[in-house]
């Protein structure tokens, strides 16, 4: 994820803000300053910052150089550091936009909590900002919502990819949208005005898979009175997708192979071949590679079907766009239950992050939809999400009647101890830096600071020798 960017404007300079220095020294930022305020104005027309600071040093109307910085951006979280504060100056600030004011005079004491607070306002906006965006226009790339960076190289490979004839490869765990890549690979490809034949391999039995595949003539065996055209034709002049086409069995793989190499089809109990030009999109969630060295899916097939591979991430692995797809869908599923929109309680959002979602983006849509038509009204929250979810969370619901929650319950506990530990351990490692913690662990930041957080670990406890504290960790857990 990208550092935040912050806007100080402080006619001192940089060599004069010491708080700036303690600025960089709380969070990874990427800093521009500016001495004055029409020069932060003419910054904000020409960039986006997350966050900007206000220093006044003389006796000028904390408002009037406030109100130029919210014109320019209103949605901009401005922070107003005054050198002689008043109530009075605090309360007019307050009423003009300004996110927090304080006294230049314990800055440092107090910047800190000023500054995550600002910070995951402005993070908020920009997810309500995607959000809109994304019920405007259903997704915000093709037929996908999420900003991680996983996802957004995924939107790269797609983008580099599509208008090439060559067969793509999805691979990834059930529920993550393979099929939603192969859409998007023909709606961008010049194949666009041709057929899009989706076909689930695993889905079909394999007396009957060939005949879906390759169509059969009239007599052809058994019960077939009349000429069928197969798949594999009716895609042509556009994308045929093979979903889990490590399902096939081993003779379907060798006429398939036939098919790629020749582009050429022939019916079951025909004499002649068809010529097919269709693109293949293949997709499987299984470990084909492993399968390959096996000898259970044919190595060469492989070569044909894996020109290019497009590998989903899971959904665990998105970071923050669990909660942005969350967003997403509790407003649908709301306006589908007869309210204005639905939601989520915080709480609820916070046991939606500790979870594993072994069935990905397709299990996160339905855990919502559950927890909207139980909810007594449009917002939804913990008591209203399967008890796995809260389980695995570190909370407690009674299931005294249930039958199997058992597991859940003892799975979530062996979790939390590890959580824990792991995050105990990295932290005395590091010293207490979250930045790098974040890096060694090779999870977004703002992951590991709600991590810390559900455990009351304090990173600034581990910066000198007297070890972890259970103490709650501050409100910079959301930075």
């Amino acid at each position: 994820m990208r550092q935040p960017r912050i806007l100080i404007v402080d006619p001192a300079g940089p060599a004069g803000l010491a708080y700036g220095r303690l600025v960089a020294r709380l969070h990874p930022l990427e800093v521009q300053h500016a001495p004055a305020v029409p020069d932060g104005v003419a910054l904000l027309a020409g960039d986006s910052f997350d966050l900007a600071i206000l220093t006044i040093r003389d006796k000028a109307r904390a408002t009037d150089l406030l109100a130029p910085l919210v014109a320019a951006d209103p949605d901009l979280p401005v922070i107003v550091v005054d050198a002689a504060p008043t109530a009075e100056q605090a309360r007019a600030c307050s009423r003009s936009g300004a996110a927090d004011y304080l006294s230049l005079e314990t800055v440092d004491n107090d910047l800190e909590d000023a500054l995550a607070e600002a910070l995951m306002a402005s993070r908020r906006r920009s997810r309500e900002q995607t959000l809109r965006r994304a019920i405007e226009r259903p997704y915000s790339f093709e037929d996908f919502l999420g900003e991680s960076p996983p996802m957004r190289q995924v939107y790269s490979l797609i983008e580099r990819v599509a208008a090439s004839a060559v067969d793509v490869l999805i691979t990834g765990e059930t529920g993550t949208g393979k099929e939603l890549v192969a859409r998007a690979l023909h709606r961008r490809s010049r194949r666009a005005d041709g057929p899009f034949v989706p076909i689930d391999c695993g889905a079909i039995p394999d007396a009957l898979l060939e005949s879906e595949l390759f169509g059969h003539e009239r007599g052809a065996f058994t019960g077939a009175d009349a000429r069928r055209i197969g798949l594999i034709e009716v895609a042509d002049g556009g994308t045929l997708f093979l979903d889990e086409v490590a399902e096939l069995p081993a003779a379907l793989q060798a006429k398939l192979l036939r098919v790629l190499q020749e582009r050429r089809v022939r019916r079951v109990g025909a004499r002649k071949e068809t010529p097919v030009d269709v693109r293949v999109v293949a997709a499987t969630s299984r470990n084909i590679d492993a399968m390959v060295e096996e000898g259970t899916f044919r190595r060469d097939l492989f070569y044909r079907i894996n020109v290019v591979r497009i590998s989903l991430p899971p959904l665990r692995q998105r970071g923050d766009d669990i909660g942005l797809l969350a967003e997403l869908f509790a407003s649908r599923a709301g306006r589908e239950m007869g309210h204005q929109a639905g939601r989520l309680t915080t709480d609820a959002y916070q046991v939606l992050q500790h979870y594993h979602w072994p069935g990905n983006v397709r299990e996160l849509q339905n855990v919502i939809r559950r927890a909207l038509a139980l909810a007594s009204g449009e917002v939804a929250g913990v008591d209203d999400l399967p008890d796995e979810l809260v389980a695995a969370a570190g909370g407690q619901r009674d299931t005294a009647t249930a039958t199997d929650d058992g597991f859940f319950a003892e799975r979530a506990a062996h979790v939390a101890r590890f959580e824990r530990q792991y995050l105990t351990d990295l932290l005395q490692r590091l010293r207490g830096d979250v930045s790098a913690a974040a890096r060694l662990a090779n999870v977004p930041r703002g992951t590991l600071y709600r991590l810390l957080k559900a455990h009351q670990l304090e990173p600034a406890r581990f910066r000198d020798d007297r070890g972890p504290t259970n103490r709650p960790a501050n409100g910079a857990s959301d930075a």
